[in-house]
């Protein structure tokens, strides 16, 4: 999201969490193109959320993409959800306080749309759909905290814009695959990978997704918030694909790797996941650059640079 708004000429402020010892890396932020004019980096923390106020001052536009991932819960659930509503809500409302703030752009999840607990469920989802919380902690599934998060979450930035006259556009992306620039492999690009990486605990969030490359997310934020009539939530997703159909694809596009047998596949649980439908975001003009191919290429390239593969 830095790379790509320098890239458009934007001033850029983002921020980093709190380090004690004040030596947080931001070199791969702070040697960008147009970083040295352009991007100033503060540190804030979702637990104060007014920490965030100096970052938005005088800012036109926000993009709140900030999220605690936890996938082995070392924190309860409560505590999570305390700590993202209350740290959205206090994002969202330094945004009414600059008088500056056109527009937030706030980064969601399909996540927050697709587990309504409908029985049959549906074979195309929406924006008007919502996930049922309870539901989703029926399930007891990987992640599920994150996702009951990000659905209160998003629900609450939704109805504090309404009660407070802000402009929020809210993003509901899949699975975010390709290139990234930190030195390190973001979570949701290694479970992407878990077929090239030997990853097994992964398989079964493969066994039927949706992915979508990070630029076409990237580009998605930076167009809702440049359009004039963007309004509410829009899914952003480009390739639904199952274990089995992206087995085939890597083993005839990346034959240089030893992939896992299909056979692993046969214990896997079946998932019926709905198609997402994003025709409300392609209304608006925007249009998907990246496929599958750009997807492996890019994380596949990023791996080998931090020396995964």
């Amino acid at each position: 999201m830095v790379k790509r708004l320098l890239q458009h000429g934007y001033s850029v402020n983002t921020t980093t969490r709190f380090h004690p010892e004040k030596k947080r890396d931001t070199s791969y932020l702070t040697n960008l193109p147009g970083a040295s004019e352009r991007l100033k980096i503060f540190e804030a923390d979702l637990d104060s959320p007014g920490s965030f106020a100096a970052a938005i001052e005088g800012c036109v536009g926000v993009f709140h993409v900030a999220h605690p991932l936890d996938f082995e819960e070392r924190e309860s659930e409560q505590v999570k959800i305390k700590r993202v509503v209350n740290g959205s809500i206090g994002i969202l409302q330094a945004c009414v306080d600059s008088n500056t703030v056109k527009r937030v752009v706030y980064c969601s999840s399909v996540a927050t749309a697709t587990f309504t607990g409908e029985a049959g469920g549906s074979e195309m989802i929406d924006e008007r759909s919502w996930s049922d919380v309870e539901f989703l902690r029926s399930l007891g599934v990987f992640g599920g905290p994150y996702m009951v998060t990000k659905t209160l979450a998003e629900k609450a930035v939704v109805d504090f814009a309404e009660k407070n006259g802000l402009d929020v556009v809210t993003i509901l992306p899949s699975w975010i695959h390709g290139p990234f620039i930190c030195p390190y492999c973001p979570d949701s690009v290694c479970i992407c990978m878990a077929l090239i990486l030997g990853d097994k605990k992964h398989y079964v969030r493969l066994v039927r997704t949706s992915l979508v490359h990070v630029d076409d997310v990237v580009r998605a934020h930076i167009h809702l918030f440049e359009h004039p009539q963007a309004k509410g939530r829009y899914i952003c997703s480009n390739v639904d694909i199952t274990i089995h159909k992206l087995h085939e694809f890597l083993s005839a596009k990346y034959p240089e790797y030893e992939l896992p047998s299909k056979d692993l596949f046969n214990d896997l649980p079946p998932v019926a996941f709905p198609g997402l439908s994003t025709q409300k975001l392609l209304e608006t003009g925007f249009k998907y650059e990246n496929g599958l191919q750009e997807m492996f290429n890019g994380a596949i390239k990023s791996c080998k640079e931090i020396g995964l593969i």
